[in-house]
């Protein structure tokens, strides 16, 4: 009697612990927030009334518990008649481990931050300049902007842990998950839609594109837009050894060194870029693959004729054994001013301290002479004109995450030889199931770390349809609305593609 009294004890204590700890999970969990205002802008030469909706959509697990919450900004147009005419397009940044601050406050929202058109002044302290987005595009869409986990005011809740999103496709399987649940919670599956990515946020958007064929729930997307795509690393890697990157480099080497007047003066930058890539295809790759094989005169031509292109000594490209990489580029190609110049966009320039660093030891100048604009701009216009009041910061980015970043294809426990991430071929596979999806590629001439030759010797390959590619091309760098001139000529883009 007293052992089943003792057993019935510990039953009882069990079923109160269990019940303890489902209390402090559903604690632990609060709602949602959910902030909604209502706006008017003119785009297109129409007034829209929207509204914007900022708020935490939870994703759940197989057990219904939430486990992530992924914060999005939504602009949608008010009194829709017909929700299947009004296309709705998804946004969001790269990294991995960057919000979707830049494009935001950058190319898409509704109001932007202004920085130095001509990438000769650092942002500085506040105050910033914020303006209407007139060259928006909310007549012809509704936009979400996304923040994947760990950025933003994204995270990991209760039981969630963040190796199940910080992986490639981990990543894409998240995004097409709230993609999914967006739709379905505002009666969208009949709008046309879109994804608009930068960076590694093109890798993003195909492995989206084909994630959301899958898992029961099938999502055709009407179309991708790639700004600065990233889809086959091996020619956006510039490492020893990856010949592919010494062929897709050296046109936006070319294109830099021909903007601060160390190379192809006397020539329009088109036809530089043509003089460039001919002899990348038809030159440059022998020499590479080559090798030591070359005789001293074939190394010598070959030296002249890339220091004609890089602006840079014949003796250093010999002492680089004719491989440029482009960290040191970016050292070398100013060094007599003591400048660095920019990785993200060539055309920013840095003063460097340390003149023998293998590369600009200060950072990318392209990065730190806007970041804290754009920083305190999203800040400023999420307090002042969305009256959002979180309770923690907002991470316009996260090197954790790409600390931690799984890039395996492969899943845990299988065999797996690692490769250049290429999502390329997934896109192909995409479109061809997909007949009316198109992809609109725009790439920045003065990009050094996502080269715009690559864009061509990606989309030249892999089985993809070229008819229903459109490339375009900017003389500014990895973000080329921070250029002025083509800031206004990508909304023209932006406008046709989607207009068509």
């Amino acid at each position: 009697m007293m052992k089943l009294n003792f057993l019935s004890f510990l039953f009882l204590v069990s079923i109160a612990l269990s019940a303890q700890e489902d209390t402090q999970n559903s604690i632990s969990i609060p709602a949602p927030k959910s902030f909604i205002t209502d706006h008017q802008i003119v785009n297109g030469n129409k007034t829209i009334k929207y509204k914007a909706i900022a708020s935490e959509t939870y994703l759940k697990n197989n057990a219904d518990e939430p486990v992530a919450s992924i914060w999005s900004v939504a602009y949608v147009k008010q009194d829709l008649n017909e929700l299947t005419k009004r296309p709705v397009t998804f946004v969001f940044n790269g990294g991995p481990g960057s919000a979707s601050v830049w494009l935001h406050m950058g190319m898409f929202g509704p109001e932007l931050v202004k920085v130095n058109s001509d990438a000769k002044e650092d942002d500085g302290a506040a105050p910033y300049s914020l303006v209407s987005n007139e060259k928006g595009l909310l007549d012809l869409t509704d936009l979400v902007f996304i923040d994947p986990v760990g950025t933003g005011y994204s995270r990991v809740i209760g039981k969630g842990k963040v190796e199940d999103y910080w992986g490639l496709k981990e990543d894409a399987a998240s995004i097409a998950k709230f993609m999914r649940q967006w739709i379905t919670e505002n009666n969208r599956w009949f709008s046309p839609k879109y994804i608009a990515g930068e960076s590694y946020g093109t890798t993003r958007a195909v492995a989206v594109a084909n994630t959301l064929e899958g898992g029961g729930q099938s999502m055709a997307l009407n179309g991708l837009i790639l700004i600065s795509q990233a889809l086959d690393f091996a020619g956006s890697t510039s490492i020893p050894d990856n010949i592919t990157s010494y062929l897709t480099y050296l046109p936006s080497m070319a294109v830099t060194a021909w903007y601060h007047k160390k190379a192809g003066q006397g020539q329009t930058l088109a036809s530089f870029v043509d003089e460039c890539k001919n002899y990348t295809y038809h030159s440059y790759a022998s020499v590479l693959y080559r090798g030591s094989l070359l005789t001293t005169n074939e190394q010598n031509e070959a030296a002249q004729k890339l220091s004609y292109f890089t602006g840079l000594s014949k003796d250093y490209i010999l002492k680089s054994d004719l491989r440029i990489l482009m960290h040191r580029f970016q050292k070398e190609l100013l060094a007599d001013q003591g400048l660095a110049i920019g990785r993200l966009d060539g055309r920013f320039m840095g003063n460097e301290i340390d003149q023998l660093s293998d590369g600009p030891h200060l950072g990318d100048p392209s990065d730190y002479q806007i970041s804290s604009a754009y920083t305190a701009a999203l800040n400023h216009y999420y307090a002042s004109t969305l009256n959002i009041k979180m309770d923690r910061p907002y991470l316009t980015s996260n090197e954790e995450i790409g600390e931690k970043w799984n890039w395996r294809t492969a899943p845990q426990g299988s065999f797996w030889e690692p490769a250049a991430v290429n999502v390329t071929r997934q896109l192909s596979e995409t479109m061809r199931r997909n007949t009316d999806m198109k992809v609109m590629v725009a790439s920045g001439y003065f990009d050094l770390i996502c080269p715009f030759f690559d864009a061509e010797y990606t989309f030249s390959r892999n089985g993809i349809s070229r008819e229903k590619i459109k490339i375009t091309y900017y003389e500014g760098g990895h973000m080329m609305y921070t250029h002025e001139p083509d800031f206004l000529k990508l909304s023209n883009d932006i406008r046709a593609f989607l207009s068509n």
